[in-house]
């Protein structure tokens, strides 16, 4: 029997992954996988025999991966399974800047409580030219970074007739073959400073992106601008976007990000975080959440985690399948294999990231507590588990 504990609201169809073999449970202490969304978890904890983490989503701000790598339990998101939702609000976001949409919703509403409905159609012939603005199409679209939600943005912009400019150094081959050839990949993200009327951005979080758009950005791109960010707010400097803002530098920030910095500013469009807001998003994340923390559970199998690599030998039919998380250093494979020396193994596989590794033994004989325990005793293991 397997226990896990739901930090955070999880979408029944995702539970409903789960087998019987798997029992919810509120407290921390019985709990072997953590399924969490948005909860804060920096300063949280886990105990021993917690072995994965699994976050409904793609960003893990809220996680400390690292540390707890260090404690052999993985963690995983879900890339991708909120992406559709994504793109759709960020073509909102576009529209939303191309015309002062929310001015003229805001008008009507306020003359219907003005008592103005009696004039209102008139009026609005005199009105409807302060809230007009452009069309998308013809328009130039800068995306950068070309993940699950950079391809379908781009893609879907390439529909509504606009020209699209890809940038991402990092481009996967699978993203590589999904995006439209109509999308001009090019290798300069300034050209998409310096030329596009939109630019969007769709980059993880990380120490090399933090304030990746900042003030020498913002100077070459045009007056009549849009950035719009639905990834992470820390990757643009927003102090800065609301001086260029103010100064008609550029013509629009639209963030799913509310803060201090931006709120209620010149020129700024904020929506508050509704990227993956829809129950198709959250449905998704949640089955993936709970597909991997089984595969995991049951076969060992690592996919889409942000602490260790990616590592997988199917579903485990050996006699017996041994896991170990350990630190990224010399001669560990040959330290394992001298310990089952006695022991017919029929497969092996290993995989590194950073300075964390993982390796998983398939034999086809039973395994002895002492040697799983020696194992365990040698430094720089992080975790021993017995599969199946």
């Amino acid at each position: 029997m397997h226990h896990y504990i739901c930090l955070n609201p999880i979408s029944q169809a995702g539970l409903e992954g789960f087998t019987p073999d798997y029992v919810r449970t509120e407290n921390p202490a019985d709990a072997e996988a953590v399924l969490v969304r948005s909860a804060n978890m920096l300063e949280t904890d886990l105990p021993d025999q917690v072995t994965c983490v699994a976050r409904a989503g793609a960003g893990v701000n809220n996680i400390p991966s690292a540390r707890y790598a260090e404690q052999g339990i993985v963690v995983f998101n879900t890339p991708g399974a909120n992406a559709n939702g994504v793109k759709e609000l960020v073509f909102a976001g576009m529209l939303l800047a191309s015309r002062d949409i929310v001015g003229g919703v805001n008008w009507v509403s306020a003359a219907a409580a003005g008592g103005g409905t009696e004039t209102i159609a008139k009026d609005t012939e005199k009105e409807k030219k302060r809230f007009a603005g452009h069309e998308l199409s013809g328009k130039k679209l800068g995306v950068i970074g070309l993940g699950a939600i950079g391809v379908r943005v781009a893609n879907a912009a390439v529909h509504l007739g606009m020209d699209v400019y890809g940038y991402d150094p990092y481009i996967s081959v699978d993203a590589a073959w999904a995006l439209s050839r109509s999308i001009q990949h090019i290798n300069e993200v300034d050209r998409i400073y310096s030329e596009c009327d939109y630019i969007t951005i769709h980059v993880p979080l990380t120490d090399s992106t933090r304030g990746m758009i900042g003030e020498q950005q913002l100077s070459m791109m045009k007056n009549e601008a849009v950035l719009l960010n639905f990834a992470r707010d820390l990757l643009v400097d927003e102090q800065a976007v609301v001086n260029a803002l103010e100064q008609g530098r550029i013509s629009r920030y639209v963030s799913d990000f509310p803060n201090p910095v931006t709120a209620g500013k010149k020129g700024v469009i904020l929506i508050p975080h509704l990227g993956a807001s829809t129950s198709e998003s959250e449905d998704n994340c949640a089955r993936m959440a709970v597909s991997q923390i089984r595969d995991y559970i049951e076969n060992g199998n690592i996919k889409n985690s942000v602490n260790y690599p990616a590592c997988s030998m199917g579903i485990c039919r050996s006699a017996v399948r041994i896991a170990i998380c350990h630190r990224n250093i010399r001669q560990m494979i040959s330290r394992f294999t001298s310990i089952l020396a006695d022991q017919n193994i029929a497969n092996m596989t290993n995989a590194s990231r950073g300075e964390f590794a993982y390796t998983l033994f398939d034999l086809e004989d039973a395994v002895e507590d002492e040697q799983l325990e020696k194992i365990r005793e040698l430094e720089g293991v992080f975790r021993v588990r017995k599969i199946c």
